[in-house]
């Protein structure tokens, strides 16, 4: 994705803030929305697993999956 940038300075001329036109602002802020949405499942999926880890390594009783999402 290209972007229309305009950079907004101060007086000695050091870059200060950054402008870009509104329907490019809402396209960068959809598409941080899926990179989080992606993550946040990627950080579910790891918790997961470590928990399945944890289930096999353990010893004594074991929940069952129904358990689990009744949890939820």
């Amino acid at each position: 994705m290209k972007l229309e940038l305009a950079y907004v300075t101060d007086t000695k001329g050091r870059p200060k803030m950054v402008q870009l036109p509104i329907s490019q602002w809402k396209r960068v802020v959809s598409k941080l929305e899926k990179y989080e949405q992606v993550l946040k499942l990627k950080e579910d999926l790891e918790e997961a697993f470590t928990q399945v880890e944890i289930m096999k390594a353990a010893k004594g009783k074991k929940k069952t999956l129904s358990s689990i999402i009744n949890e939820l």
